[in-house]
């Protein structure tokens, strides 16, 4: 008897719902911070029995949106290759990458919610690749040498809500964005001038 491969379709099934759940989730709780899990359920298209299954209180559900958003913004940066291509090919295309996938949990990555460990942990992992690519950046010369990376750090994320932001209420090519946070971070937004001597 062969085996059987009902289960495989049915694993994709549950998990296109659980992705349909959270980011119907994170769309209807933007707009109305308020919403109810049943009213999540009917905008999703499943039964309520089927999310209380899932996700047995608000919090469970918060931190499910948390973990999936935190692993996609991962996932966005790693296909940016912050690691192997050349600094600024780099820094340019994990930006576009992740202002994409941010745009679509404004929700979720706007508002601070208790962080579990695997938050904790995912968070981390996306402050420790961001510093690797600044780190890369500077050693090509695109950012000073005596520059603490802690200040390029808080100005990058900064520049990416600016773009976010952007993306959202005039659906800016993300292209473009990446290449205005790029520049932006790089060169800053006006001409060099002279620092008046103390």
């Amino acid at each position: 008897m062969t085996e059987s491969a009902t289960p495989r379709p049915q694993r994709a099934d549950a998990e296109r719902t659980t992705r349909k759940i959270l980011t119907t989730a994170d769309q209807l709780l933007g707009q109305d911070p308020t919403t109810t899990l049943e009213q999540i359920a009917t905008a999703a298209g499943v039964a309520r029995a089927t999310l209380h299954r899932r996700f047995t209180s608000r919090e469970a559900l918060i931190e499910a949106m948390t973990v999936s958003a935190l692993t996609h913004v991962n996932e966005a940066i790693e296909a940016g290759r912050p690691g192997t291509a050349p600094p600024l090919v780099a820094l340019h295309q994990v930006t576009a990458n992740v202002i994409d996938v941010k745009s679509g949990w404004r929700f979720t990555l706007n508002h601070t919610h208790p962080a579990s460990d695997a938050v904790s942990t995912l968070q981390d992992q996306i402050t420790h690749r961001c510093l690797q690519l600044l780190a890369r950046a500077q050693q090509a010369g695109l950012l000073p040498a005596e520059t603490d990376l802690s200040w390029p750090q808080r100005t990058y994320y900064a520049l990416l809500d600016i773009a976010i932001h952007e993306h959202a209420e005039h659906d800016t090519n993300t292209d473009e964005l990446a290449d205005r946070v790029v520049t932006t971070l790089l060169n800053g937004v006006g001409t060099r001038v002279q620092q008046p001597s103390q």
